[in-house]
Order: C-alpha cells, then sequence, then structure tokens
C-alpha cells in the first residue's frame, strides 16, 4: 500500500499524492480515462517513480528547507516564500500534488528518465537528416510540470524590485 506524505515529515512517505488525489485530479481532466484504465497498482507504481523521478529532477532547487532530518522526501519544508506570502510548513503545495499526479500518468505509459548514451550530433535516415545543436538536451523535459513547480524553486520565479 502506498504512503504518501500528508505534510508532516513521514520517514516512510513514498508519494506526495495519494492513489484518490490522481484519482480526482485525472477526473477532471482529459487524462480521466488513461488514468482510470490502471489498476491500483499500477497507480501506486507510477505515483512512486513521479516521486522518485521529482526527488532527482528538483532536488536542491527547491526552496526553503526540509523540516525534519528523518523525513522520507524534500516535502514539507519551512521558510518557502511564494509571491510575497510564506507557505505552511506542516503542508505539501497543491503545486508538488499536482506535479505529482501529471508525472505519474507519463511513467504509467514510459520510464520517466531513461539512461542516455553518447550524444549524437546528426541522423540520417535516406534524404533526410537532422543535426542537433551541440550540448543539446537528451533527456526529456516535463514543460507542464516545470511550469507548476516553477514559483517553488531557487530562481524559479520573477523577482520583484523596489527603488529605495
Amino acid at each position: 500500500m502506498l504512503t504518501h506524505e500528508p505534510g508532516s515529515g513521514l520517514h516512510d512517505a513514498e508519494s506526495y499524492a495519494s492513489v484518490a488525489a490522481a484519482d480526482a485530479y485525472h477526473a477532471a481532466r482529459r487524462t480521466a480515462a488513461a488514468w482510470a484504465s490502471l489498476d491500483t497498482g499500477a497507480k501506486e507504481a507510477a505515483l512512486r517513480e513521479a516521486t522518485d523521478h521529482m526527488a532527482q529532477e528538483y532536488r536542491g532547487r527547491w526552496k526553503g528547507q526540509r523540516v525534519s532530518s528523518t523525513q522520507a522526501l524534500d516535502w514539507p519544508r519551512a521558510w518557502v516564500e511564494v509571491e510575497q506570502f510564506t507557505l505552511p510548513s506542516d503542508a505539501v503545495p497543491a503545486e508538488v500534488v499536482k506535479a505529482c499526479c501529471e508525472l505519474a500518468l507519463k511513467a504509467s505509459a514510459a520510464v520517466l528518465k531513461s539512461d542516455q548514451g553518447a550524444q549524437v550530433l546528426s541522423k540520417e535516415v535516406g534524404p533526410l537528416k537532422v543535426v542537433y545543436a551541440h550540448g543539446a538536451r537528451q533527456g526529456t523535459k516535463f514543460a507542464a510540470v516545470d511550469d507548476l513547480l516553477r514559483p517553488l524553486l531557487v530562481g524559479g520565479g520573477a523577482m520583484r524590485l523596489v527603488r529605495s
């Protein structure tokens, strides 16, 4: 059974979202049929993978700091400010839960972060040729998830300047 993080800093939490939260999230979107087609075990596995991906992708970039050295996940966090408001340190922000739900659906269909080999700069198949820029990204970026989480990341939002 999946253990989700309610905001108390559980030492054994595996996901930012419960299956019920993910069910509700997807039921309100065009992803409802795809998510509903999964059994509970597949949903739990996808939520775990989504949370693992978030840890790998965003650790070290979150605002604030963890509330406990024993908590399993990066949230809850203390001293996180978004738009001049301090978020509660005993909750997981809705954006984190939504991002987890988004990634879980993607995880149910494919591996979120595949192994990467040598970077290919050019591919030619018959008359078609594609040339990639030097340093081009090999992995998949999830723009919708990045947009959801941007306010919670260091350097992720616009800074308001006030002249004195």
